[in-house]
């Protein structure tokens, strides 16, 4: 895995590059989620009136997935231990997920004959998946769903109110997602194929 370690209008000392190296780089490779990179970004806000200036971004890019993490703290150091743990968190629910998806593949293809085949895995995963309690469906809604254009998805998510809105567009017959960014702009997902 590839670890990059830059800083965004700041110079970057050899010790803090290596505690980020060290710090995040071993917490993502201990995990085993295949990691293909690890981008790390080091800044400081420039507004004194930041109480937490020390930014620390992490991405984590693996196969078919991005994870990311951006921590603001007082200290750098205290950025990049922060940003440790969260992204250890991410990837740790991440794998978790992964690996219960295939295991209850795998136990329908099989049929344990033995009470006690795999004791200590079922019991590592019954720990991990205690982990992820906390993020769990609390509601369900079903919605009218019809083609519309763009202009129609803009009005549906200023009377709705929401931060996104999913449709199917009416010229192409793909699924766009419209959603509210941080400056109060609108953005558009839309499948590559779209024109």
């Amino acid at each position: 895995m590839d670890v990059t370690v830059s800083g965004r209008k700041m110079p970057i000392s050899d010790s803090l590059k290596k505690y980020a190296e060290d710090k995040i780089g071993k917490t993502v490779t201990q995990l085993e989620v295949g990691a293909i990179a690890c981008e790390i970004v080091l800044y400081r806000e420039k507004n004194k009136a930041i109480p937490n200036a020390a930014v620390c971004e992490v991405t984590v890019i693996m196969p078919g997935h991005v994870a990311r993490v951006e921590e603001s703290e007082e200290d750098m150091f205290a950025a990049i231990d922060v940003s440790a743990a969260k992204i250890a968190r991410q990837l740790r629910k991440f794998k978790t997920r992964v690996q219960s998806k295939r295991t209850r593949k795998n136990e329908q293809m099989v049929d344990y004959q033995h009470e006690d085949s795999h004791p200590e895995s079922e019991l590592d995963l019954d720990r991990l998946m205690d982990e992820l309690t906390e993020d769990e469906i609390v509601r369900r809604k079903k919605i009218p769903y019809s083609p519309m254009t763009e202009d129609e998805a803009m009005v549906e998510i200023d009377l709705l109110g929401h931060d996104f809105f999913v449709y199917t567009d009416r010229d192409s017959g793909n699924v766009h997602v419209l959603y509210r960014r941080g400056d109060g702009s609108l953005g558009l997902l839309m499948p590559e194929d779209d024109e």
